[in-house]
C-alpha cells in the first residue's frame, strides 16, 4: 500500500488529535482546545470583520469543530442572509456539529478540506496546535491551507495565529507562534492579496483579514 502524502498524513494526525478532544470534552470550548467561550467570541468577532453582512453572502468555516461559529452568527447577525458551510478534518467533530445543530437545516457540515467556492472563508485557531510535527512540515501545511482558502474565496478570508511569547519565556513546544509579519507577507506577496492585520483585541494573537477580490494567485 503506497504511503500517504506528508500533508495528507499530517491532516490525519490533526483529525485524530481533535477527535480525542471532542470525545473527551464534548461540544464546548475545551472540545476544540479553546480556554473559554469568551475567547471564542472575541476571535469570531475579529474573523468575521472580513464579511460584508449588508448583502447575502456564502461563508466557508474551515476547522468548524462543533459549529460554534454558526451559533455566533445566529446570535450576533440574526438578520444576515448567510449560506454557511462548515468543514472539519475530524469526522467526530462533524458528527457533533450535526447533532448540536440538527434542528437548523441551513447549518451544513462536511468532513474534509474546503469542498466549494464561497464569498468568504474563515478559520479559527487551526494553525495553533502544532503537536510534535516538524516546523518545516507544519509551515508547508499552513502555506497550502492559505493557498486553498484564497483559491476558494471570492472576496476574502480570515485566519488567526498565536503571537510569540516575550523573550525569556519558555514556550509550549506543541504550539505554533510565528512572527505576526510572517504570514501577512506570505498573503500579500505570495497570494497577491490585500492584508489587514488586527492585533489590539486583548488576546496574544493576530488576525489576518485577507481580501482576494481582483487578486491573482502567483505560481
Amino acid at each position: 500500500m503506497p504511503a500517504l502524502h506528508p500533508i495528507a498524513a499530517l491532516q490525519g494526525r490533526i483529525a485524530s488529535y481533535y477527535t480525542g478532544r471532542i470525545e473527551r470534552f464534548g461540544p464546548c470550548p475545551a472540545g476544540v482546545d479553546w480556554p473559554s467561550e469568551r475567547n471564542q467570541r472575541v476571535r469570531f468577532v475579529q474573523l468575521l470583520r472580513i464579511c460584508d453582512f449588508s448583502r447575502p453572502l456564502s461563508l466557508n468555516d474551515l476547522g468548524c469543530g462543533y459549529g460554534a461559529l454558526y451559533g455566533h452568527l445566529r446570535r450576533e447577525h440574526p438578520g444576515a442572509v448567510v449560506d454557511y458551510k462548515g468543514f472539519d478534518l475530524s469526522a467526530a467533530m462533524v458528527q457533533s456539529a450535526r447533532s448540536v445543530w440538527r434542528k437548523h437545516p441551513d447549518a451544513v457540515f462536511e468532513v474534509g478540506d474546503l469542498g466549494r467556492a464561497a464569498d468568504y472563508c474563515v478559520a479559527s485557531g487551526i494553525f495553533n496546535v502544532r503537536l510534535d510535527e516538524p516546523l518545516r512540515l507544519w509551515e508547508t501545511f499552513v502555506a497550502d491551507t492559505l493557498h486553498s482558502m484564497a483559491a476558494s474565496s471570492r472576496w476574502g478570508f480570515a485566519v488567526n495565529f498565536l503571537k510569540p511569547l516575550p523573550i525569556g519565556t519558555d514556550p509550549a513546544p506543541e504550539l505554533y507562534r510565528p512572527s505576526p509579519a510572517r504570514w501577512a507577507r506570505f498573503c500579500a506577496d505570495g497570494l497577491g492579496a490585500a492584508v489587514e492585520v488586527l492585533t489590539a483585541y486583548g488576546l496574544r494573537e493576530v488576525t489576518l483579514l485577507v481580501r482576494t477580490e481582483g487578486a491573482r494567485l502567483r505560481p
